[in-house]
C-alpha cells in the first residue's frame, strides 16, 4: 500500500490558492492514501470568532470538501485533510475523510488547543474508524496526540493506520509519535505545514516534520523543518494486525485495565 503526506506552506484566507496547489501536486502522484495538514485550506491564527466563521463550510457541501472529493476520484486515492466546519451556530476543527467514492467521515476535534477554544466548540463524538477497503484508518487532529487515550481509542478499534493532518507548534510531537505507534502496534501518519501565520500584531510558526512510523516506531520518513515535502512510502498494513510483542505479551490483552482507574487527585 502506498500511503504518505503532503507537508506545505499554507496561505492564510487564500482558499483557492491553497486548494488549487493542493490539486496540482496530488494529481501528479499515484498512492493509496494522503495525509494532508490541519486547516490546511484556511490556515490556522485567526483574529476573531467572526474571521473564522467566514472561512468555514459546511460538510459534506462545502467547497473544500467538494474539491477533495473531485481529487479524490481523479486520482483514486483517499485522502485525509483538515479543514474548518460550520454547523448550524457553532463552528468546529475538523478532519474529512474523502474516498475515491466520495466523502465517508467527518471528525471534530476532542482536544482543542489554545486560542482555538475561542473559536471552535470541541468534537463531542469518538475518534472515527473508516474501512476504507485496503486498510482500517483512524483520524485524530494535532493536539490530539498529547492524550495517549486519543490513539489507543483508535487502536482498540481496529484501526491499523492513525491518520494526523497537524498545525504544530510545539517540539515534542515528531518524537512523541513513534511512541503511539509502538504502544498500539499501528502506522502513524502525521502530516503538518510549515511557515507561519502573521496576523498583525499575533504570529504563530509551525515546525514541519511531517512522519510516517511503523508499529515497531520506526521511523520511515521524517520531513524537514521549513521545506515543502511530498512524500510517498511503500507499507504493508498487515504488519498493525500483530499485537504480539513477545511470545508471551500482547500490547492489548497484557493491560490491566482494573488496576489504571485511579481517582484524579485534588
Amino acid at each position: 500500500m502506498r500511503v504518505g503526506y503532503y507537508q506545505f506552506e499554507v496561505k492564510f484566507g487564500r482558499l483557492d490558492e491553497n486548494l488549487a496547489k493542493v490539486a496540482d501536486n496530488l494529481s501528479a502522484m499515484e498512492a493509496d492514501l494522503v495525509v494532508l495538514p490541519e486547516l490546511f485550506a484556511t490556515g490556522y491564527l485567526f483574529t476573531s470568532r467572526e474571521e473564522a466563521a467566514s472561512l468555514a463550510e459546511p460538510y459534506p457541501s462545502g467547497k473544500t470538501v467538494q474539491a477533495l472529493a473531485r481529487i479524490a476520484a481523479d486520482t483514486k486515492m483517499t485522502i485525509v485533510a483538515g479543514f474548518a466546519e460550520k454547523a448550524g451556530d457553532k463552528l468546529y476543527n475538523s478532519a474529512v475523510v474523502v474516498t475515491p467514492d466520495g466523502p465517508v467521515a467527518c471528525y471534530r476535534k476532542v482536544h482543542l488547543f489554545s486560542e482555538e477554544k475561542l473559536w471552535f466548540s470541541p468534537g463531542n463524538a469518538p475518534l472515527p474508524v473508516i474501512d476504507i477497503g485496503k486498510v482500517r484508518i483512524g483520524v485524530m487532529i494535532c493536539f490530539d496526540w498529547y492524550f495517549p487515550e486519543a490513539a489507543r481509542s483508535l487502536a482498540l478499534r481496529g484501526a491499523q493506520i492513525i491518520c494526523h493532518p497537524s498545525n504544530l507548534v510545539m517540539p515534542y510531537c515528531p518524537d512523541c509519535m513513534p511512541t503511539r505507534a509502538l504502544e498500539n502496534r499501528v502506522f502513524t501518519i502525521t502530516c503538518n505545514r510549515i511557515g507561519s501565520d502573521d496576523r498583525g500584531d499575533k504570529s504563530l510558526s509551525f515546525i514541519g516534520q511531517s512522519e510516517i512510523v511503523t508499529p515497531k516506531a520506526e521511523v520511515l520518513r521524517r520531513a524537514p523543518a521549513d521545506e515543502e515535502e511530498l512524500f510517498i512510502a511503500e507499507i504493508d498494513p498487515s504488519d498493525a494486525l500483530d499485537k504480539k510483542i513477545t511470545p508471551r505479551n500482547h500490547a492489548f490483552d497484557d493491560r490491566r485495565t482494573g488496576l489504571y482507574q485511579t481517582p484524579r487527585p485534588d
